[in-house]
Order: C-alpha cells, then sequence, then structure tokens
C-alpha cells in the first residue's frame, strides 16, 4: 500500500479534512507586487508603442 493511499484512508477514518497551508504575509505580498508590476509594463507597453 503506497503513502498516498494511506494517508488517505487515514483521512477518512478521522474526517479530518487535510489541507493545504495559507501563504505566509511575504509570498501573498510578493504575487500582488508581481501583479501591479505586470499590470504597469502592460499599460506602459501599450502606451508606448501606439
Amino acid at each position: 500500500m503506497t503513502d498516498e493511499a494511506t494517508d488517505a484512508a487515514t483521512d477518512e477514518a478521522t474526517d479530518e479534512p487535510r489541507y493545504e497551508p495559507a501563504p505566509s504575509v511575504g509570498k501573498l505580498f510578493l504575487w500582488v507586487l508581481l501583479f501591479i508590476v505586470a499590470a504597469i509594463v502592460v499599460v506602459l507597453g501599450g502606451i508606448y508603442f501606439t
């Protein structure tokens, strides 16, 4: 029996769903910053090429 099958059987037996840990604040901030920078690049690129 594999570890995944054992883990699934354990989860079903305890009725406690397993969740991924929440992202840290720093990691979340970096993703938000990345999307903001990408949006600025797209806008500035659109202005530059028109």
